[in-house]
């Protein structure tokens, strides 16, 4: 991103180890990025690839097992409990499910003025005015506020939840598979919404998606990840124009095309290779048609190749060598 952007948050260099027994398992191996503000990062990559531990580490749901996380100048595991619950105010989340996320028992009122209870902010009247003002700002109407998750769709849980989201105004909103769940017409009006609120709020997002479709609507960075490394990172135009790890351009061309003849063409790109092997330098080495017989994939160290200021990649034979 641009030199003069400010990053507002950060990870560095974060590793997370879960042990079972004797068995560990690495489910973030060394991933740093940056939030810059009024900005959104997309973190893309399948089930399993590290992508939600790391959103949880940011939001200090989870501790890493090495490196450190920065968010507004103040480092995690370094702050009291009153510090951190200061901070919290600061940094918010959005998750998948619209409907488990709220309590069914409460009503819309009650959901969005929670984060307000809970901080001690205002009176019973000033609350609910801000409720209001949140509903509409979400494209939801007064006639809600007395109604239970129940008795609302799945986009207009959603909705709730984002506006109890902006509650305590943010200044970073962490987006876990916020529209996955929901249905195709209701999901773009939903991202209409998160890229409209943005705009007025200046809002950073950290946008947690599988799908590079949604990546390239939302985001101005992507960052790929794969087994708990991000392999690929580079702003929207470097990854759908310029892709140069083997992993991102198997996950572009399996994104659904208009195009008949081109969906069956990147269908045909798509491979399906064994797991990836333990111990392999690149963990994409068995599933990748140019590294699987090179021997520098599988015992030379990788180190990331920066491209360009802004492009960078984790590959020994990236598409452009």
């Amino acid at each position: 991103m641009s030199a003069d952007l400010k990053a507002i948050a950060s990870t560095n260099g974060i590793s997370r180890i879960f042990r079972s027994g004797t068995r560990e398992v690495r489910a973030l191996d060394n991933v740093s990025f940056s939030l810059f503000e009024g900005k959104t990062l997309a973190l893309v990559g399948e089930s399993g690839s590290g992508k939600t531990t790391a959103a949880r580490i940011l939001l200090g749901l989870d501790t890493p097992s090495a490196g450190s996380v920065e968010i507004l100048g103040q480092t995690l595991g370094t702050l009291k409990n009153e510090e951190m619950r200061l901070l919290r105010r600061e940094i918010q989340v959005v998750q998948q499910d619209p409907y488990s996320q709220l309590n069914r028992r409460h009503s819309v009122q009650r959901i969005i003025e929670g984060p307000l209870l809970a901080f001690n902010i205002g009176d019973k009247e000033s609350r609910k005015k801000k409720v209001i003002e949140l509903l509409e700002a979400v494209g939801l109407e007064k006639e809600h506020l007395l109604r239970r998750p129940h008795e609302l769709s799945g986009g207009q849980c959603q909705r709730v939840a984002i506006a109890r989201a902006l509650a305590l105004n943010p200044k970073i909103v962490v987006l876990d598979e916020a529209v996955s769940a929901l249905d195709v017409s209701v999901r773009a009006q939903v991202l209409n919404l998160l890229r409209k609120l943005q705009q007025e709020r200046g809002l950073t997002y950290l946008f947690i998606t599988h799908d590079l479709g949604v990546a390239h609507y939302v985001a101005d960075e992507i960052a790929v990840m794969f087994r708990g490394r991000i392999v690929e990172r580079g702003t929207r135009e470097d990854i759908f124009k310029n892709s140069q790890h083997h992993y991102t351009i198997g996950l572009l061309a399996s994104v659904p095309l208009a195009s008949p003849q081109a969906e069956k063409s990147n269908q045909e790109l798509v491979q399906t290779l064994p797991s990836p092997a333990e111990g392999d330098a690149c963990l994409y080495r068995t599933r990748c048609a140019v590294g699987i017989d090179r021997l520098d994939c599988k015992s030379t160290t990788l180190t990331l190749t920066k491209g360009t200021a802004t492009h960078s990649w984790l590959c020994h034979m990236p598409k452009g060598s």
